[in-house]
């Protein structure tokens, strides 16, 4: 039986290996510049707020958990404020100090660090985190008095959500620049799109997952009776398939199986859409997707011929 190989940057087909994981998480942190910029811009200095204390807290609790378990330092990696700065965008800019630092043990220390560390996680810890916290304290994740009218994250349950019905009358050019409710990093489409050219013409990524993703859920949310453009614009799905789904640790290994994975994803979220009591499913969608993921690769396994005689 031959073992499926651990990860590094050097054998994951679906990314550009060219100057290690800092290299790599330099990159995400600049694609998220936009997004983090617009958030700002819409919903005032309390994002700025809510994004560094989520941003220093998973690098803190990053550091602390690597000192006290003996391991080695790893902070200079950025991929803890990579998971920082994803969990910042994913809230809403009123989120209270302590229920983002709650979000950030959860993604740094149980979902991260505790599997293993980087490489090791099998979801995405943002996700995992933003879905703790929404199960936990949804009137605080999808409140939005305080620093702006536009302020729903794009999971919300209550009814001042993107995707209740009172944004019909919203513009599609209101909706691309972020003049509508969402979380932080998922308002302002333009700035995802952006962000998207970015880890594309830097081969960070490839098109594989995100485009497959946007077209899944475009088809299954026009054949469920939505307009399909404006299904795209609301909620998270843009901001999802871009930053959230490619994750290439949780993610397939093969093209292929990075396809099955993100049309499974955009059918999920189509679904929880039209048919479920949960306004939007994206977290949960790209969630499920994670949990698959090991059996898409096992599925999509190139198959060698011939083997390598052992001599004596």
């Amino acid at each position: 039986m031959v073992e499926k190989e651990r990860f590094t940057v050097s054998n994951a087909p679906h990314i550009h290996a060219k100057a290690g994981t800092a290299g790599l998480m330099r990159d995400v942190l600049i694609a998220l510049t936009p997004c983090a910029a617009a958030g700002i811009w819409l919903f005032g200095w309390a994002a700025a707020r809510t994004i560094l204390i989520s941003t220093a807290a998973c690098v803190l609790f990053e550091l602390l958990f690597q000192l006290a378990a003996k391991k080695t330092v790893r902070i200079r990696d950025l991929s803890a404020a990579v998971t920082g700065v994803l969990l910042g965008l994913n809230l809403p800019p009123t989120a209270p100090w302590w229920m983002i630092l709650v979000g950030a043990l959860v993604a740094i220390v149980l979902v991260k660090q505790l599997f293993g560390g980087i490489g090791d996680n099998f979801v995405n810890p943002a996700l995992m985190a933003r879905a703790v916290l929404l199960s936990s304290w949804p009137v605080h994740m999808t409140a939005g008095s305080g620093a702006s009218a536009f302020v729903t994250p794009f999971d919300a349950v209550s009814s001042a959500t993107p995707l209740s019905g009172h944004l019909d009358a919203v513009s599609l050019a209101d909706m691309f620049v972020g003049r509508m409710p969402g979380s932080i990093g998922e308002a302002c489409k333009i700035a995802i799109l952006i962000g998207l050219a970015y880890l594309l013409l830097r081969r960070v990524i490839t098109w594989h997952i995100p485009i497959t993703m946007l077209a899944s859920f475009g088809l299954f949310a026009w054949l469920f009776g939505a307009d399909p453009l404006r299904a795209l614009l609301t909620g998270g799905i843009l901001f999802g398939a871009v930053f959230m789904a490619p994750d290439y640790v949780t993610s397939p290994m093969q093209k292929i199986g990075q396809m099955i994975y993100a049309a499974g994803a955009g059918l999920i979220t189509a679904l929880i859409r039209r048919f479920g009591s949960y306004p939007e499913g994206v977290t949960y969608a790209i969630l499920l997707m994670n949990i698959c993921t090991p059996l898409i690769d096992r599925l999509c396994r190139r198959r060698v011929y011939g083997e390598v005689k052992t001599h004596a």
